[in-house]
């Protein structure tokens, strides 16, 4: 599922996920996983807490770095579901705003982020130039 949210990460997913299991990774800090009737997973919130978010008014902003369903188990409350219970975690962790992003240019993704109360507060372009 990590590799049709990031395709261009799939060299690297092996490597993330054995450092998130084995304590060492920074980022996700928890990950939830939502499996069918059969067990079968089939979506997943990789969740973080950030200093910062775009518009957030605290410096500990709960945040979405991750989140896919599946295809076939979309529009039946899988994301929703996830989304519930990323903020119960965030609520856990002392936070009172939850941030996400999205590419510009992803439109189903804006749709699903509105569908389950998120506003957007902004629209940019990140660069990076390297030293």
């Amino acid at each position: 599922m990590r590799t049709e949210l990031w395709p261009d990460g799939a060299a690297d997913h092996a490597s993330e996920i054995a450092a998130f299991f084995a304590g060492s990774a920074s980022m996700p800090l928890a990950v939830l996983i939502a499996c069918d009737e059969e067990g079968a997973a089939v979506g997943f919130a990789e969740l973080s807490i950030r200093n910062y978010a775009e518009s957030a008014i605290s410096d500990r902003v709960a945040y979405l770095e991750g989140w896919y369903v599946d295809p076939a188990a979309r529009r039946r409350g899988v994301g929703r579901a996830l989304i519930a219970a990323a903020e119960g975690w965030a609520r856990s962790q002392g936070c009172r705003e939850f941030g996400s992003d999205a590419d510009i240019d992803n439109a189903i993704s804006a749709l699903a982020h509105a569908a389950v109360g998120f506003t957007e507060t902004a629209r940019i372009r990140c660069f990076l130039k390297t030293l």
